[in-house]
């Protein structure tokens, strides 16, 4: 974590239960971010807090601390029974929950503190069972998670904290409903913490928190802009038809370890991917229908480097902490202003660098204004040079040999040059067979030719 996106506050300041403070040093968390050394000490006294900063800002870490060191200091509640959750934390996206799981073990590795990772797509029965056998604290997805509860395999009446995790998000995906259901089922506020964190705070989002927390306290890291300092952006005017030869040639130019290309559509990842691939790049494409064991298997190659570009739309674009993600590039530029602060917010977490480059073409560039007005600040445009223009030779076959002895259908989520045409080194043996064996089913009906032949 660079050192300028860190305060001079540092944990151990906090009264944390010990436990506790042996898995944040143990992850290397040793002082606090804006948000985290914002919020806190209000969420550690057991108050409601609604927190709002950048992405990537570490609020995961924040609401998780004061989470898991209420379960280890508290008593749980008395009529609590054994597969009844102490702790609920909602997120809008699977990939967001996947993350949130994925910090929560490893900060509350010494704690003792049982979770269960809820989502649609997979693990059907599994999942349920894991809730029958009870757990301290459920993160999870709000359809599935009903779906559950529901059934009665559990209870909200010992829920004592209930985290909601990109609330602006709940909204536009239309978990709002949900939302709601759950808060009206959980016990009355004065029992219990509520804690809302976003990267946007929007009316709708407050209303619902007067609505059902606990007089909230509305805690803002101000910064000059809504996007990250240290991501670069530009914008460039391409016509529809300049933009495949454009991002070919920037690719080329800035050779990108890790970069991710947002479209806003299915049938413009798949066209992406598929130039892309026939340009020796290793993509992966990433869309709401993927699905979720590939996505994850996807999301694993390129953390590990070895799917070198990943095409997406917005499913990707919050939730995902993906380390040392240099370019993003905006092939399509969304329509909203909050989809771009976090399309972008996918580079330069944390405190690194990064670059976003949008394209404006003629399809989509009308949103260009409601962005800038969203984002407070003018992206500056850059030119284009006849030579990014020329569509660029293909550089030969992909690398695949992160992928061998894979066993998955051929297609399903990468793509290499290999996969994306015809190879040119078929077996001449196959070949040489299938040749003759034409022609000897000519010689063999000399008159079917004839009989078919028009009468002259």
């Amino acid at each position: 974590m660079a050192e300028h996106v860190l305060t001079d506050t540092f944990f151990e300041q906090f009264d944390l239960h010990p436990l506790l403070a042996q898995g944040l040093t143990d992850c290397g968390f040793t002082r606090c971010t804006p948000i985290q050394a914002l919020t806190l000490p209000v969420a550690l006294e057991g108050r409601d807090v609604a927190g709002q900063a950048q992405t990537g800002t570490g609020k995961t870490c924040a609401f998780l601390v004061a989470v898991f060191n209420r379960l280890l200091t508290q008593p749980a509640m008395p009529e609590r029974r054994d597969n009844d959750p102490r702790a609920l934390i909602i997120a809008p996206t699977r990939e967001l929950a996947i993350q949130i799981d994925k910090d929560a073990r490893a900060i509350g590795r010494h704690t003792g503190l049982r979770t269960a990772l809820i989502y649609g797509g997979v693990d059907y029965d599994k999942q349920r069972t894991q809730l029958h056998e009870g757990c301290d604290v459920i993160i999870a997805t709000p359809g599935r998670l009903l779906d559950y509860y529901k059934q009665h395999v559990f209870s909200f009446r010992a829920v004592e904290a209930f985290v909601i995790d990109e609330a602006d998000r709940m909204f536009d995906l239309g978990f709002i409903k949900d939302v709601r259901y759950l808060l009206r089922r959980l016990p009355p506020r004065e029992q219990r913490q509520c804690l809302l964190f976003s990267a946007t705070l929007s009316y709708r989002v407050l209303e619902l928190a007067y609505e059902h927390m606990n007089q909230p306290q509305k805690l803002t890291v101000e910064t000059e802009s809504v996007t990250a300092d240290r991501v670069r952006q530009q914008v460039f005017f391409p016509s529809k038809e300049e933009k495949i030869p454009l991002l070919l040639n920037l690719l080329e130019r800035t050779d990108p370890t890790r970069s991710i290309v947002f479209v806003n559509t299915k049938a413009a990842a798949e066209r992406v991917t598929q130039r892309l691939s026939r340009h020796g790049y290793v993509v992966g494409a990433l869309s709401g229908d993927v699905p979720q064991k590939k996505r994850q298997k996807l999301l694993e190659r390129f953390q590990k480097g070895e799917v070198q570009l990943l095409v997406a739309t917005d499913v990707a674009a919050r939730g995902l902490h993906i380390p040392d993600v240099s370019h993003v590039f905006n092939y399509d530029l969304p329509q909203d202003g909050e989809d771009y602060v976090h399309r972008i917010g996918r580079t330069a977490r944390l405190g690194a660098e990064g670059d976003a480059i949008s394209f404006a073409c003629d399809l989509y560039a009308m949103s260009l204004p409601d962005i800038e007005q969203y984002i407070g600040q003018k992206i500056p445009v850059r030119s284009i040079d006849a030579e990014l223009l020329i569509a660029p030779k293909p550089r030969g076959k992909a690398l695949q040999a992160a992928h061998e002895g894979d066993d998955e259908e051929p297609g399903a989520e990468t793509t290499g040059k290999e996969s994306a045409a015809p190879s040119s080194e078929a077996s001449p043996h196959t070949d040489s067979a299938a040749r003759p064996s034409r022609k000897r089913r000519r010689r063999r009906n000399p008159r079917s030719r004839a009989a078919s032949a028009p009468n002259s």
